[in-house]
């Protein structure tokens, strides 16, 4: 017995990482529940790689015969793609490009790369294009001075996307669900009509996961989005398809929605900045899936750039009147910077990868040499907990359940029979929706449990520990995700990696994602500026720092000569619109497959 024990304590040792004399002093003490959290990681992390290697086999087997890789054609010289949204709207203005001009040339780009990544999902290019002309006579008028226009419309005649979640009047509003295939908006969302009062022209709709809930943007109405720099690879979720097209500089700048990480993964990906704002200050009026009750406390609805420098001014367009509750950006020795290279090691989420790391620790030491200070490592254990936090808050917010919404609020779905459907390839839903809909009935089983108060109390004690330390002078460096991009399926295999930026959507926090150039494999490396309570203009300044050092967006396929200039057209994959908006019902005949 004592050789076995002693056997045990060696093995807990090698699987946890802990010291022999860590655990002897345990031991000592007879802390039953700390033994008991050992042994319970351990044999999380054991189940955890086998699940992890055995997707790894899969997975390789899967795409043993997948083509090389396949870039999406480069921009070449045509510079006004890789312009920012901010210098765009000054040349508008001084006349020196037309906003005609600019409108056909972002849609002949999307028109170039959406056969490969498959970002833009429905589109109003000959209203964007009247819309255009309308502005460019307003500006030949001379109604307005050019102060005037920068005042009135800072946006004035350029183009934007935004995922498909959200309203915009006359396009498609799917959500990725497949009963929702032929809902037209009757009218635009709060976000697209605040915009549109500053003179931005919406282009069209981007590709999202079924109802925006799972990392990979794939569904059963317009199939799966791609990575630019790797169509190999995912683009992430929910704003998916949104950070496919700024990637690949389909339009000036983007809007997404974030109640998981959807605007920050997706932004990491494929190598844009994101900023998901403190929680409360932006209208998420015109969404789906609705939201009420603590929900609407996660959701945040932001921007997503590949100038750093557009994230304040889209920011501050959108937030209104809020812009006064902003913290001031303070003195560059006066800045507090923390950081924190994984979670602590959670059993479920997956290894930081060395160079993320590596990324981060770079960015830290810019940091400390352009202001002047020492960073200091942070101690959150609480973030431990991240993934479970986050679960336990959305399983007890009062969301309508999601076997309802899957079937558009008209009785529910049976995830079980959708399970035996899928496998025949009759079910109108993707796997990642039919699995949510499982683990929310077990969910709801669990929200009777002690431990499901526990963690919804954790959440709060964390949030209000956060904020303590990071107060209105501080930011937290941290990972945004423990990997580039994965392949093409992998999430199935590492469901609780998005548990990186999950938490801050519990604890209400502005977060901006930055891009710190490409790794080995040639995907976006990056990291997660976190800032306390309304200090987004902190964070976002700090987006803008690291653009300096580290170059920011960069094209996912080098310059080479200049592409000839696509034609205007329809896009193929975007099936006739009906005229009106019809009653929503299930389908009678059976649905495509996600590809």
């Amino acid at each position: 017995m004592l050789m076995i024990l002693m056997k045990v304590r060696i093995l807990l040792a090698d699987t946890t990482g802990v010291d022999l004399p860590i655990l002897d002093e345990l031991a000592q003490k007879g802390v039953v529940n700390a033994v008991f959290t050992l042994i319970m990681t351990s044999v999380l992390r054991i189940i955890y790689k086998g699940y992890d290697a055995l997707g790894s086999v899969l997975i390789a087997l899967s795409v043993r015969n997948t083509k090389e890789k396949v870039p999406i054609p480069p921009i070449g010289d045509r510079k006004l793609l890789l312009q920012s949204a901010s210098d765009i709207a000054d040349m508008i203005r001084n006349r020196k490009v037309t906003s005609e001009e600019v409108v056909r040339m972002f849609i002949g780009r999307i028109q170039e790369v959406n056969t490969h990544v498959n970002g833009l999902v429905d589109e109003r290019f000959e209203i964007a294009i009247d819309e255009a002309r309308k502005v460019d006579r307003m500006i030949q008028s001379g109604e307005f001075d050019e102060m005037e226009l920068k005042d009135k419309f800072p946006l004035l005649g350029v183009p934007f996307t935004i995922k498909d979640s959200f309203c915009v009047a006359g396009l498609r509003h799917t959500a990725g669900l497949y009963y929702r295939k032929d809902i037209i908006a009757p009218q635009d969302s709060d976000a697209v009509k605040m915009l549109k009062r500053v003179g931005a022209i919406p282009l069209g709709v981007t590709n999202v996961p079924e109802l925006c809930m799972w990392w990979e943007s794939v569904n059963t109405v317009y199939g799966r989005s791609r990575n630019p720099y790797d169509t190999r690879h995912i683009t992430g979720g929910s704003s998916g398809g949104e950070a496919a097209v700024q990637g690949a500089a389909g339009s000036a700048f983007g809007i997404g929605s974030d109640i998981a990480g959807s605007i920050r993964m997706p932004s990491f990906f494929c190598g844009i900045f994101g900023h998901k704002p403190t929680t409360g200050l932006i209208s998420n009026w015109g969404q789906q899936p609705e939201v009420k009750g603590r929900l609407a406390e996660f959701l945040t609805t932001g921007p997503m750039v590949r100038h750093a420098k557009d994230l304040r001014l889209i920011f501050d367009v959108l937030i209104g009147e809020n812009v006064q509750k902003m913290n001031k950006i303070p003195e560059k020795n006066q800045l507090r910077i923390l950081f924190m290279e994984d979670d602590g090691g959670s059993p479920l989420a997956s290894p930081v990868d060395p160079e993320m790391k590596d990324a981060l620790r770079k960015a830290i030491q810019h940091l400390e040499k352009t202001y002047g200070v020492k960073a200091q490592k942070a101690n959150i254990s609480k973030l431990y907990n991240s993934l479970e936090i986050w679960a336990q808050a959305m399983s007890g917010a009062g969301a309508v359940p999601f076997c309802e919404e899957l079937a558009l609020k008209q009785g529910k779905i049976n995830p079980f029979w959708e399970v035996v459907k899928f496998c025949f390839r009759m079910s109108p839903h993707t796997f990642p929706a039919i699995i949510l809909g499982i683990i929310e009935k077990i969910a709801y089983a669990g929200n009777q449990l002690p431990r499901h108060k526990q963690m919804i109390e954790l959440g709060f004690t964390l949030a209000k520990e956060i904020q303590e330390v990071l107060k209105d002078d501080a930011i937290l460096l941290y990972p945004s995700f423990p990997s580039p991009a994965p392949r093409h399926y992998v999430p199935f295999f590492r469901p609780a990696d998005f548990s990186y930026c999950a938490i801050f959507n519990v604890l209400g926090v502005p977060v901006s994602q930055v891009p710190l150039g490409l790794g080995s494999k040639g995907l976006p490396l990056g990291v997660q500026i976190v800032g306390g309570m309304h200090s987004d203009h902190i964070t976002i300044s700090i987006a803008e720092e690291l653009e300096r050092a580290f170059g920011g967006w960069v094209q996912p396929t080098p310059q080479q000569t200049k592409p000839s200039a696509p034609q205007l057209k329809k896009l193929e994959s975007t099936p006739e619109k009906p005229t009106t908006t019809p009653t929503p019902t299930p389908p009678v005949t059976t649905p495509p497959q996600a590809s």
